[in-house]
């Protein structure tokens, strides 16, 4: 398998800022966070009803474990200085739209773990748009993962 030639610049550049960095060996495998975002989505899908604002944080964790899990199987990890946004950068720059849920997920995430005033929280119907967008994330990735190999 070849490198994935889609969105290569970007991700070059993602490495030279140092948003994303290399990773070799048993790092470079994305099977075990598929796992754990599917576990993860399980949990968000038991709460919702009772706990929205959790379910939905949930769920922006498992499609940001499915995304993860695709960049390490690329050998490529963000770092504390890209975070989540280098994720969504290099989701979308090699796979298209097809990740844009997990960018909206990621700004609505940020808006309930840092509220700008009281009442900012989420419903049942947006926690539960949340879990579906993941589910279809982690779908994709889980697609997506026998076919992509060292960046």
């Amino acid at each position: 398998m070849s490198r994935w030639p889609r969105g290569e610049a970007q991700i070059e550049q993602l490495i030279a800022t140092k948003q994303l960095q290399q990773v070799i060996g048993g790092q470079a495998n994305g099977a075990h966070l598929l796992l754990k975002a599917s576990r993860t989505l399980e949990t968000a899908g038991e709460i919702a009803d009772q706990d929205p604002d959790s379910a939905y944080v949930l769920a922006y964790d498992a499609a940001r474990y499915s995304g993860t899990a695709i960049l390490a199987n690329q050998g490529l990890r963000p770092t504390t200085s890209g975070g989540h946004y280098a994720v969504e950068v290099a989701l979308r720059a090699q796979f298209g739209d097809g990740f844009r849920p997990f960018g909206a997920m990621r700004r609505r995430r940020n808006e309930l773990e840092y509220p700008s005033g009281p009442g900012e929280i989420t419903t049942y119907d947006e926690a539960r748009k949340a879990i579906q967008d993941a589910e279809g994330l982690l779908m994709a990735a889980q697609q997506l993962l026998p076919t992509i190999s060292i960046f």
